[in-house]
């Protein structure tokens, strides 16, 4: 009767007569087959660590427990590759450079780093600053691509989980419009671009002279980036096409792999053209969008940014502020 095993064999792989055994002794040999044995743990190694200082509160409460990975693993270095660079990229490089030097102070201890082209610029300009300098600083992404720039570059890495108060968050745009409102979500990272531009107390845009324009909508012809649940894509697919009158709108889909993009968040995203007229409304299409269920977050970031800055060709960089001036500087070339 025993040469056969018992009923649950491929899960405990214990003879049948493990049947006979007592309570305890069953429990006994579970811990012992799940418990690692000595061996196992005396090659487990560990580390200490400094963990960075949390930025001083506002309201005098004690801040949350620094996030275990904000730890500088590897010296300082820069994210941009020696080389000449083309007049765009030299562009983009100036106006995050001019940025950096203004608005990332001394005494700031989180920063966060936004998403795109011109963001690998803001790191090399911090970096650039040393080790001295950010050796008390944290940085928070808002995604794969500015977690990999800070952790390459060997800056702290934290999360705004534990930092929900950001001194200074500088991230790029696709199109800037003269009131500072602006589209975002050309690499699918808006909602989370959108909730560090509104923990930090500064939230300053960079880019290129091309996204400098008076209308969104004016060069950047893709449509509003629309994050959405996938169980919803197809609803406010409808919705948009029927009730907001945006009939080109359509399901972004990647280019490396077959099937839609998918967020870091695991949303889908939808790119919702709107004629020039209704662009010229950002916070309304942005509100009609929202209300529609299934929509996470919208690629519309209005009345948000203090000041935008933009390199140009000639070597200057214009900056716009929230209070309507307008200055041409020269920009920071070492």
């Amino acid at each position: 009767m025993f040469a056969s095993a018992c009923r649950c064999f491929k899960f405990c792989q214990l003879p049948s007569r493990s049947h006979f055994l007592s309570g305890a002794q069953i429990h006994q040999i579970r811990c012992l087959r799940t418990m690692p044995l000595p061996a196992q743990v005396n090659r487990v190694e560990t580390y200490v660590v400094p963990i960075p200082p949390m930025a001083p509160s506002t309201t005098g409460a004690q801040g949350p427990t620094p996030h275990p990975s904000s730890t500088r693993l590897k010296p300082l270095k820069s994210p941009i590759s020696p080389g000449e660079l083309s007049v765009i990229e030299k562009s983009k490089q100036l106006a995050a450079w001019t940025a950096v030097d203004e608005h990332v102070l001394p005494d700031y201890r989180v920063i966060g780093i936004g998403s795109g082209s011109t963001v690998p610029y803001v790191v090399e300009r911090i970096v650039s600053q040393g080790a001295e300098a950010n050796k008390d600083r944290v940085f928070i992404p808002t995604g794969f691509q500015s977690k990999e720039l800070i952790v390459s570059s060997g800056l702290s890495l934290g999360d705004v989980d534990q930092y929900p108060t950001i001194d200074v968050t500088l991230d790029g745009a696709d199109e800037v419009d003269t009131q500072l409102n602006c589209i975002k979500g050309g690499g699918a990272c808006h909602l989370r671009e959108k909730v560090l531009a509104e923990a930090a107390t500064t939230f300053i845009l960079v880019a290129d002279y091309r996204k400098n324009v008076e209308y969104l909508g004016t060069n950047f012809k893709a449509g509003v980036p629309i994050e959405v649940v996938p169980f919803a894509y197809a609803k406010v697919l409808q919705n948009l096409h029927q009730v907001l009158d945006s009939p080109k709108a359509t399901l972004r889909m990647a280019v490396a792999k077959a099937g839609p993009v998918v967020t870091d968040n695991g949303n889908f995203v939808i790119d919702a053209p709107f004629d020039i007229d209704k662009m010229k409304e950002p916070y309304t299409i942005m509100a009609q969008i929202k209300m529609l269920t299934g929509v996470v977050e919208v690629g519309l970031f209005c009345h948000m940014a203090r000041a935008a800055y933009f390199g140009n060709q000639d070597g200057s960089v214009t900056v716009k502020w929230n209070d309507g001036k307008i200055q041409e500087v020269q920009a920071t070339q070492s």
